[in-house]
């Protein structure tokens, strides 16, 4: 029952499937396939989402912390008189159907419309796992049309406090919540688009001096420390006024303007 990455249909061939979900391979018609379902509030088969996983922490063990982004050559597809772009989205945690309303008013992530999604894709909304798996989805599809980092809420701790634990394993089981956990300790912690803009879930690092070859060099892999550049990056806050001081929450800083 549901979508399959191959168009006749499940294959026997183990071999045939796994390269369905090498990067690049993946059938943009299964990715919306899975969406709609996904829409309809049911899920893709467990073997298929381990399948995901597995080639997505393949992919990001391999990738830089820091990703480093061009805009794209030509307009999006749904705007064509509109200047190469790319779309940066906060906060989605777990509400699908808003995501299916961005991809509504701007268009579905695409070579020439990519978006980069910054953090807490998951935890507090009910569909999570529907949300996170769309992105990694077209992050396996085609690779240059989306972008992901990592939010302070793709960790262990928050996972288990605030609903995605539960959630995953409500609907697929304890080895596919430790795939997730596997992959998001391997997520970029920071981008920088066209060398001229820095985008990290969190803030500013507390220590005076840090670059970004600094950045480049934080060894993922981890859940975050509770203090340190990683923490920084997951964890820090805008404060309205200036200078910077221990955050309210516990970890990380505020920093001001």
């Amino acid at each position: 029952d549901g979508p399959n990455p191959t168009p006749e249909g499940p294959t026997p061939d183990m071999d045939v499937e796994a390269s369905m979900f090498e990067p690049g391979n993946l059938p943009r018609d299964f990715v919306l396939a899975a969406m709609d379902r996904f829409k309809n509030q049911k899920l893709i088969h467990k073997r298929y989402v381990a399948r995901l996983l597995l080639s997505c922490l393949k992919y990001f063990q391999t990738h830089p912390t820091l990703t480093e982004i061009s805009l794209p050559d030509g307009a999006p597809e749904n705007a064509p008189d509109a200047g190469p772009r790319i779309t940066v989205c906060g906060d989605t945690h777990g509400q699908f159907y808003d995501v299916l309303n961005i991809f509504e008013m701007n268009g579905l992530p695409s070579r020439n419309n990519p978006y980069l999604f910054n953090g807490d894709f998951v935890d507090r909304g009910s569909f999570s796992v529907e949300v996170i798996l769309t992105y990694l989805m077209f992050k396996i599809s085609d690779p240059s049309c989306i972008y992901l980092t990592r939010g302070n809420h793709e960790t262990k701790n928050m996972n288990k406090v605030y609903g995605f634990e539960g959630e995953v394993k409500a609907k697929y089981d304890d080895k596919i919540f430790e795939l997730f956990l596997e992959v998001f300790c391997y997520l970029p912690l920071a981008t920088v688009i066209e060398n001229k803009v820095f985008v990290t879930h969190g803030g500013l690092p507390v220590t005076e001096g840090v670059t970004l070859d600094d950045i480049r060099k934080i060894k993922r892999g981890c859940e975050p420390p509770e203090t340190g550049l990683m923490s920084d990056l997951l964890w820090s806050d805008p404060q309205p006024f200036p200078g910077k001081a221990p955050s309210k929450r516990g970890v990380g800083f505020s920093f001001g303007p």
